[in-house]
């Protein structure tokens, strides 16, 4: 049976604990944003493991949850064990009225009846436990708190949760440290720690390197769970700078410019830290094939796709066509999920790079697969299209501006221009753009025409001309 641990090493069986939980996190899980089976009912758990990191009989218990959570299967997907959550539940009498948006339910029976549940990490007493558990490399059951002993961790930092995040949490330290709470983890290396650390090893300033991390190990599997990192103070991530700029009137190049300029900056650090691989034909009929399945499911789920389908088709049987004449490509570790979004511009002017995690909906092995280094820039320009169709009125000029100034900042740095691969780079921007139609088209409507013009283009136009 699955046991509580507990900080003095005595376990109790979670059974009770949990079947007292499950009514009440059936009902709560599903509305939180990071929850990713949203549309079909939540049916059951099993737990991962289950630690007492505060004992529930003192004013303020906490626990840590790790839970499978089961739901009626995707028609047509194959047969999935359900996703694992990492939870931080808080117990209390009675909730704070500050506390008030945090509340998960009324316990009435187990271990716990007659007390309050409670996302803990609106609270900044859970929240200074967890940091407190980092600074002093603590061991609490399977969870276990690392960190870099060259880095200095102060007591007494007041913590206070963000709002903004989608699919992860995270927490502020003061204006010290931030704190990314993953919430549907799987066992293995996780690329958000992997690739942050690599960095740091080769010096690499355009990305802050981690100070402290946590690991679950559980049945012979470990996850990564959360990674603290530098906080930058007074940082704009490059999404809101861009709005800003837009909304002004003014120019973006010279920052797209230096945006590119950092992005070489990774990708060449990266490439000597982590292995690097070669390409042939058969590695990229694997790619274009991928590439084109997406496409006709595209089809069959967006019909107002059927039209551009050939045009669409072109961009990737144009890369199948230069692999079939011996054409080779470097692949090495990327970003994976690269947009304005995941950049951060100090107060100084200076961009960094974030959340390394990759796609979270792709295996784990994907995404620490070696790629086209275009992969990233393909994402890159595609956020600068959906920034200028996000302003009052679309500005496609000022996207290909910037679109130009990030691939001239990147060739700066790397000594090879972007667009001198267009037939690749067309590819990858296009696969981009089909994933967009697809998911705006599930999810927001009203925004399926930023991804359509895109369609438009790269469906009609030169092959050897992606921009």
């Amino acid at each position: 049976m699955a046991e509580t641990v507990t900080p003095s090493g005595t376990t109790t069986t979670t059974g009770h604990l949990l079947a007292s939980l499950d009514p009440l996190l059936r009902e709560w899980l599903p509305r939180q944003r990071w929850f990713a089976g949203k549309g079909r009912p939540v049916t059951g758990f099993t737990p991962v493991a289950v630690t007492e990191l505060l004992p529930p009989d003192a004013r303020l218990g906490l626990y840590h949850l790790l839970l499978r959570v089961h739901q009626p299967p995707v028609l047509g997907a194959p047969p999935h064990p359900g996703d694992c959550y990492q939870l931080l539940i808080g117990v209390r009498e009675a909730l704070p009225p500050r506390l008030a948006p945090a509340l998960i339910g009324h316990v009435t029976d187990g271990p716990l009846a007659g007390r309050t549940v409670y996302e803990a990490l609106y609270d900044s007493r859970p929240a200074e436990v967890l940091l407190e558990a980092l600074r002093t490399r603590a061991r609490v059951g399977g969870l276990r708190f690392e960190r870099d002993t060259d880095q200095e961790i102060r007591e007494g930092l007041v913590a206070r949760l963000m709002t903004a995040e989608q699919s992860n949490s995270s927490i502020v330290y003061g204006d010290t440290f931030i704190l990314k709470l993953l919430r549907r983890v799987v066992p293995g290396v996780n690329p958000d720690l992997e690739i942050p650390l690599a960095l740091a090893r080769e010096g690499c300033a355009r990305v802050p390197a981690p100070t402290a991390w946590l690991h679950a190990d559980v049945d012979a599997e470990s996850y990564v769970l959360a990674v603290l990192q530098p906080f930058v103070n007074g940082a704009s991530d490059g999404w809101e700078l861009a709005l800003r700029e837009l909304a002004k009137g003014e120019d973006f190049v010279a920052e797209a410019r230096a945006l590119g300029r950092a992005t070489a900056e990774v990708h060449t650090a990266l490439a000597r830290a982590l292995p690097t691989v070669t390409l042939g034909q058969a590695q990229l009929r694997s790619l274009v094939d991928g590439m084109t399945e997406r496409l006709e499911a595209a089809v069959q789920a967006v019909p107002v796709l059927r039209p551009y389908e050939q045009g669409l088709r072109s961009a990737f049987t144009a890369l199948d066509d230069l692999a079939a004449e011996g054409r080779t490509w470097t692949a090495q570790r990327i970003h994976g999920d690269l947009h304005l979004g995941q950049c951060l511009r100090s107060p100084s002017g200076q961009w960094s790079l974030i959340d390394f995690e990759g796609e979270p909906s792709r295996p784990l092995a994907e995404r620490r697969m070696p790629q086209p280094l275009v992969r990233d820039i393909a994402g890159m320009l595609r956020s600068f299209d959906y920034a200028a169709h996000s302003a009052n009125q679309p500005a496609p000029d000022w996207a290909h501006r910037c679109r130009a100034a990030y691939c001239s900042g990147y060739a700066e740095v790397a000594g090879r221009d972007p667009r001198t691969d267009p037939v690749m780079l067309r590819a990858f921007e296009t696969d981009k753009a089909v994933y967009e139609v697809v998911y705006e088209a599930r999810h927001r409507p009203d925004w399926l025409p930023v991804p359509l013009s895109a369609i438009h283009r790269l469906a009609t136009s030169d092959p050897s001309d992606p921009t």
